[in-house]
């Protein structure tokens, strides 16, 4: 029967039979992506058991440092982390929300937010920030991010301090550096 509709929209359009065959057999066979798999992250990272991949994403942007004095010595300068600004991506690259801080907060293009607090870092390959695991707090809107009680960060490219002197000469100067990670969240399974 199905080859008797695909043939009569064939004659109907002027598509090829074979080519409405064929868009026929690819729309029927199922594409799913698999889910992130943690078992090679640090255990410090890795989201407790009961819980399972709600969301993959990949956030691309930038992290603010400044050049400022350090507490516990302030005749000694050092780059410290302000806040990140990404852009949230699925797979496929297509926007669907943003990460900014602090505190740090993700938005979902659905209207849905969540903020969490740092549990743990692990070290990633040298030149990037470290993996992270972050536990969220409720997100107060339905959506996408709702029900959400973990954040990974891994995959980290870049998003170090800058190299750049930071001196007394220097304080107050602000500098950006360019990252990019996979924010992965997981919700009670």
């Amino acid at each position: 029967m199905k080859v008797l509709q695909h043939a009569a929209f064939a004659a109907k359009t002027g598509v090829p039979a074979t080519l409405c065959l064929a868009l026929a057999a690819c729309s029927a066979m199922s594409v799913s992506t698999p889910a992130f798999v943690q078992d090679a992250l640090p255990a410090a990272v890795k989201a407790p058991a009961g819980h399972a991949v709600a969301l993959e994403s990949v956030g691309v942007g930038e992290i603010t440092y400044e050049c400022r004095a350090r507490a516990d010595n302030t005749t000694v300068q050092e780059w410290v982390f302000v806040g990140p600004r990404a852009e949230l991506r699925d797979r496929a690259g297509k926007a669907i929300g943003s990460y900014f801080g602090p505190p740090a907060t993700w938005v979902s293009q659905d209207g849905s937010a969540i903020t969490g607090a740092q549990l743990a870092i692990a070290p990633s390959a040298p030149g990037n920030i470290p993996l992270q695991l972050v536990k969220a707090n409720a997100s107060a809107k339905p959506g996408v991010l709702a029900g959400v009680a973990y954040i990974q960060r891994v995959a980290t490219r870049g998003g170090v301090a800058p190299a750049s002197e930071c001196s007394a000469a220097t304080l107050g100067k602000r500098e950006i550096v360019k990252y990019q990670a996979d924010y992965i969240f997981w919700k009670p399974a």
